[in-house]
């Protein structure tokens, strides 16, 4: 019973912040619009995200955006995404180990057809390399860099934080490419803007 009570209480809270984000925003919006640039308009953020062990990943990817009004936004961002993994034998000896690695550049645009709610289309051009390390003396192999076209297509939805927002998403890779660091299959992320 205390268990729902404090989950129904934290979603309680929760809407308020967020009804009480969205009456100021439209307060905001209310006011006279500024012509031209408007630095206000401008938002940071992106993903990032690490774990080690026999599986290590490391996701570092900012980016910069600007909001043009409250259905349309855009920006840039780099990106570098790097993971390996350590194949065991039954004894837990190292067999090899797979590293995997790609950095690059992207753009996107997002239209917002309703509030805390958005479609996000992102083209990205990414260098990808990799190594195959082998532990009983093998020649070590070297997957050769290689340009890779991506472009991600998503559905996310923002939930405002203090300043800023939280944001997660659901994301496919339209152009399906082996060397692609994102796969075949839809993939779910998370990240922040202020």
């Amino acid at each position: 019973m205390k268990r729902r009570f404090f989950w129904l209480s934290f979603a309680v809270l929760g809407f308020s912040l967020m009804f009480n984000q969205v009456r100021a925003q439209d307060a905001r919006e209310m006011q006279e619009p500024q012509k031209g640039f408007d630095k206000e308009k401008l938002f940071f953020g992106g993903n990032f995200g690490m774990s080690f062990g026999d599986y290590t990943f490391i996701n570092i990817t900012p980016q910069v955006g600007y909001q043009f009004n409250s259905y349309l936004s855009a920006g840039a961002g780099i990106s570098f995404i790097g993971s390996s993994f350590v194949q065991r034998d039954f004894n837990g000896n190292k067999l090899y180990k797979d590293s995997y690695y790609s950095s690059g550049l992207n753009v996107f645009g997002r239209v917002s057809p309703i509030r805390f709610l958005f479609l996000q289309l992102q083209p990205e051009m990414n260098y990808t390399w990799g190594k195959t390390k082998f532990y009983n003396g093998q020649n070590e192999l070297n997957l050769e860099g290689e340009f890779v076209p991506v472009l991600l297509a998503g559905v996310g939805v923002v939930i405002p934080a203090g300043r800023g927002a939280m944001i997660g998403m659901l994301q496919y890779n339209l152009i399906q490419n082996d060397r692609s660091i994102y796969g075949s299959r839809p993939f779910v992320s998370f990240g922040f803007n202020f």
